[in-house]
């Protein structure tokens, strides 16, 4: 009976965003298909794992706090050892946890694209820092330009599986700091009007890049209302000890109202504990502490919980972001913020492999599905990114959205009722029917609401593949790369107020079709 209610709720879903029914054919796949069926850890391992986190603020606690940071948190209950670290009594972490944001959305410069990052509803999009663009057809490896970063926003905004654009590759053209945080900002929001995200390496930098965000919304009260940038941080740099500035810049995110995506991203091994569990408890604790000093500045503040335990090959010290381990942690640490209510922000699909090739296809396929059936809300990382998220390709932009519509299907699971279990259609083929199903007015009707269809993967017969001169699936990205990318450019920031906003800020974003 249960399953009943589920699958009918699923299915009025599918029919809205297709626009009823009635309408035309519903889609298979679409933003906030929830998961939640794989659960690494037990509910009482669940416990176990948030007892030792609150452990750990309140008996070993963060060093690195700024004197407000120490002031805020010592002002509501906290204390500070001689030696310098921040203690959070269980108390004070309860008490943030019952104020802490919930039903906030992830809002795009269009309101088709906003995201609901609630319950085990999912959504997979980009991030990532890479510093060098792989080209696939060369094998050569060259520096990441703000080009690259506007056309992976493009694509982004073209490629329907796609569903936010966090910051994927460094500028590395740009060598001032401010001007490198403003031109990454504004090249996200100028390429796509899906929801976009990014970090800055100041206070005084995003400072500035809310005031230009701000001409982009329509003033600051409407960047407060529907704020279209989500803010990573990467506030502790682990084990345990706060990143100056980068406080900083979640008490900026405070006072204007933008989204936090609170990070800690230990390695397990090096900067975390090796044991799977203890990564999680400790990534898990740090994540808390940026919780308890968001909300002590603004109760109730819209923000992700961003536990990144990624993987070390403890061979060699690299970090192993394909790994199966790295499925399992980010599948464990979804669970820990549904435990405790607040939205997820996981990392999955960072292969090791430096091309788009078969153990890039496996590693991506396994991170990213394990976390999209433990209900991760935002699983970044999911499209682009090769060599440890130190590389990132644009063709495979175009492919990732392919396997990301597969996950989908896969994550969205059956619809079990009456209906679907078909025995009068059965009856109906078998007993003086056709004998088959093929020709049935159930399977066409069905064919688009049950059925994903990826783009670009190669179904053919062997026999018909043999005799076609389009045999490799790459070279077909890369071409569909191009056309998306001749494309006329995106037109939702008007151009003047783009106008305004380069006589304002040092923006050297150049919108241009290839």
């Amino acid at each position: 009976m249960t399953r009943q209610r589920r699958s009918g709720g699923r299915a009025a879903r599918r029919s809205e965003r297709a626009g009823g029914a009635g309408s035309g054919p519903s889609t298979s796949i679409w933003p906030g298909i929830e998961g939640g069926r794989f659960a690494p850890f037990t509910a009482r391992e669940i416990e176990m794992v948030g007892e030792t986190a609150f452990r750990i603020l309140e008996e070993i606690g963060v060093k690195g706090a700024t004197p407000k940071c120490i002031d805020t948190v010592c002002s509501a209950g906290g204390s500070l050892t001689e030696d310098g670290r921040l203690l959070m009594p269980s108390g004070l972490v309860e008490n943030t946890l019952k104020i802490a944001g919930r039903g906030f959305k992830l809002h795009g410069q269009k309101a088709e694209y906003d995201l609901d990052p609630s319950g085990t509803r999912i959504h997979l999009g980009t991030s990532g820092a890479a510093v060098h663009i792989v080209d696939s057809l060369t094998g050569e490896i060259r520096d990441s330009t703000l080009q690259d970063l506007y056309d992976m926003a493009r694509l982004a905004e073209a490629l329907p599986n796609i569903h936010m654009f966090q910051r994927t590759v460094v500028a590395r053209d740009l060598t001032d700091p401010f001007e490198m945080d403003l031109n990454t900002a504004y090249a996200c929001l100028a390429g796509t009007a899906k929801p976009v995200g990014g970090s800055f390496t100041s206070e005084e930098n995003m400072e500035a890049a809310v005031q230009m965000m701000q001409m982009v919304a329509g003033g600051p009260e409407a960047l407060r209302a529907r704020p279209p940038f989500c803010v990573s941080t990467c506030f502790i740099v682990p084990p345990l000890t706060f990143a100056e500035e980068a406080l900083g810049v979640i008490e900026c995110a405070a006072r204007h109202g933008i989204p936090l995506k609170l990070v800690s991203a230990g390695q397990a091994g090096a900067t975390s504990p090796a044991p799977l569990a203890g990564a999680v408890a400790q990534q898990t604790a740090e994540v808390l502490a940026g919780l308890v000093y968001v909300n002590l500045l603004n109760p109730g503040h819209p923000a992700t919980f961003g536990a990144l335990p990624f993987v070390s090959d403890l061979r060699t010290g690299a970090m192993s972001g394909g790994s199966a381990e790295q499925g399992l942690l980010m599948a464990a640490c979804a669970q820990m913020a549904q435990h405790y209510d607040i939205p997820c922000a996981v990392s999955a699909g960072m292969t090791d492999a430096k091309m788009p090739d078969f153990q890039a296809g496996y590693e991506k396929g396994i991170t990213e599905l394990l976390s999209a059936l433990s209900g991760a809300n935002l699983i970044y990382e999911a499209a682009g990114m090769y060599g440890s998220l130190l590389g990132c390709s644009l063709e495979s932009f175009v492919l990732d959205n392919d396997m990301i519509g597969s996950i989908m299907r896969a994550t969205r699971g059956f619809e079990v009722s009456e209906e679907t279990l078909s025995l009068e259609v059965i009856r109906d083929v078998c007993v003086g029917g056709a004998g088959h199903f093929l020709g049935h007015a159930q399977t066409l009707n069905r064919m688009e609401s049950d059925y994903y269809y990826p783009p670009l993967a190669d179904r053919r017969t062997p026999q018909e593949w043999a005799a076609s001169p389009d045999k490799d699936l790459l070279e077909k990205a890369r071409v569909r790369t191009q056309e998306l990318l001749a494309a006329p450019l995106p037109s939702h920031i008007p151009a003047e107020i783009d106008a305004e906003i380069r006589k304002r800020f040092p923006i050297h974003v150049q919108q241009r079709a290839i």
